[in-house]
């Protein structure tokens, strides 16, 4: 990607005054999200129970500083003088990505976001020890106020914005996505899924799947991580892997925080989440260098970015040619069993089987979790339901989408993620959008790249990082997500490459050309 408009780095008469002067003002804010990302890299894997409250200080003040800085007086004016500048197309982009942080910072008052910081800081350190607890009415005191900060952001993004509150929260994440183009998608997987479901499970009940048999040491799962995130090339210069309660993806692209978990008496999910969250900080990593610090730089958006992890942990991880090449990988960290044959690792991280653990979930099911989620939290934010409302609405939820039990069990329902804790409203619904733009990529490289999947069996995965880094990686920002979907893919968001995928991987279904 060219880097052209950038701000010349000596002082010279600028025909853009305005723009460069946005252009300096974000590249600051950029240099105090990076302070901030640490922190919070640093709260969910290093720092001890006993810095919370200071912690949750430093952070409320950061984000005022970063507030003040995205809604400076000056800003308002120099975004408007600046549309009648001479700006290249690029520039154009960066301007349009500007006014979108510019209006969202802008609607909202600095007290609030200090006190949503708090609160979710609060809360997010306290989930780490009340989760474990199974402790609903501990967590209930912290998280009344997250939802409380979260339903005024909703009003006042609303006001500003004109859509409807849970709108104007998914926006942030997921931007030009309303409920309104949800509620079909949705829909639309509501009236086959549960149907494939059935007929996977019935298509496996007579398969044999040989369980691997631990214990597997941490240090032994922890070196297999590193040593597949390299082959998935992640760049460790710039990068590391650590451990957190809830594994996740932090920092600037300059310097990639990955986490995953580790239990001694499986490797599969420290694994699966390890390779999740490579494709995120390959994302990341792949970012147009010479525009970081630029709103045009950033990730499309989150659905775009799930998009990425899904590449690489259902389209790539559960690639029969991708599992071979992982077994000498899984043999040399922990020795040799029956368990271990391609074919039965195949059939065990393609195994269908509704569970209680949404990061834990298998191919099929994964979307049921998002819409249980979905179908809680939008009423949750505009007002329609409290938070005392949640456990009686998520047991009813999980026996009728999956045929959970999950009464009592709140360790395992509601509070088994940490997006609720830290107000991240709206952010569930892009991991099914992830899904499905994953499955429409693989649908577009394979029509690009006929040998693909030659590739893929034979240990060669450039042409699935070449084709990203192309497509999605370099163009950040630089357009809105449908025109980016529509020059990767040839259309905007089609769910039926989603469903051609899953009936082609466990119904055996040709793959549509």
């Amino acid at each position: 990607m060219q880097a052209a408009g950038r701000v010349p780095a000596h002082a010279m008469a600028s025909v853009t005054p305005a723009y460069d002067e946005l252009a300096r003002s974000f590249t600051r804010q950029h240099h105090l999200d990076h302070l901030q990302a640490l922190a919070y890299w640093d709260q969910a894997a290093m720092m001890p129970a006993g810095g919370a409250e200071a912690r949750a200080g430093a952070l409320a003040e950061v984000a005022a500083l970063v507030h003040q800085a995205r809604t400076a007086p000056g800003l308002a004016r120099a975004l408007a003088q600046a549309q009648d500048e001479p700006l290249d197309d690029f520039q154009r982009a960066n301007l349009r990505e500007m006014a979108r942080e510019w209006q969202a910072a802008a609607a909202l008052p600095e007290h609030l976001v200090q006190r949503s910081q708090l609160a979710t800081a609060r809360c997010g350190q306290a989930w780490r020890q009340q989760r474990p607890a199974n402790d609903w009415a501990g967590f209930l005191r912290n998280f009344r106020a997250v939802v409380a900060t979260a339903r005024e952001e909703a009003q006042l993004l609303s006001q500003r914005s004109g859509l409807r509150p849970y709108d104007a929260l998914m926006d942030r994440f997921e931007p030009g996505m309303t409920c309104a183009r949800l509620d079909p998608l949705f829909a639309d997987l509501r009236s086959w899924l549960p149907g494939l479901v059935q007929q996977v499970q019935a298509r496996q009940s007579g398969q044999t799947v040989l369980q691997p048999q631990g214990p597997f040491p941490v240090e032994a799962q922890r070196q297999l991580c590193l040593q597949v995130m390299q082959w998935l090339q992640f760049d460790f210069n710039r990068g590391r892997l650590d451990v957190s309660t809830h594994p996740f993806a932090g920092g600037v692209p300059e310097d990639v925080r990955l986490t995953t978990r580790y239990e001694t008496g499986e490797f599969i999910t420290s694994l699966l989440g390890a390779i999740h969250e490579t494709g995120h900080g390959r994302y990341e990593q792949g970012r147009p260098q010479a525009w970081l610090g630029q709103p045009v730089s950033l990730a499309r958006s989150m659905g775009i970015h799930e998009s990425q992890s899904l590449s690489f942990e259902m389209q790539l991880g559960r690639h029969p040619g991708f599992i071979a090449h992982l077994v000498p990988m899984i043999r040399q960290a922990f020795g040799d069993q029956p368990a271990f044959e391609p074919d039965n690792l195949l059939r065990l991280v393609t195994r269908v089987q509704p569970g209680l653990i949404r990061v834990d979930a298998d191919e099929l099911t994964y979307a049921a979790h998002v819409m249980l989620r979905y179908d809680i939290e939008r009423p949750l934010i505009e007002g329609e339901i409290a938070p005392e409302d949640i456990p009686a609405l998520w047991d009813t939820g999980m026996a009728a989408l999956l045929g959970q039990d999950t009464r009592g069990n709140f360790r395992d329902g509601p509070m088994q993620d940490v997006h609720w804790p830290e107000a991240m409203f709206g952010y569930f619904p892009c991991y099914t959008l992830g899904a499905v733009y994953a499955a429409q990529w693989f649908a577009a490289m394979r029509r690009s790249l006929p040998g693909l999947d030659a590739s893929i069996h034979a240990g060669d995965l450039t042409p699935v990082f070449g084709w990203l880094d192309r497509h999605i990686w370099q163009q950040a920002s630089r357009w809105t997500t449908d025109e980016l979907a529509t020059r990767a893919s040839g259309e905007v968001l089609n769910p039926m490459h989603y469903r051609a995928h899953l009936e082609a991987r466990y119904l055996g279904t040709p793959v549509m050309a």
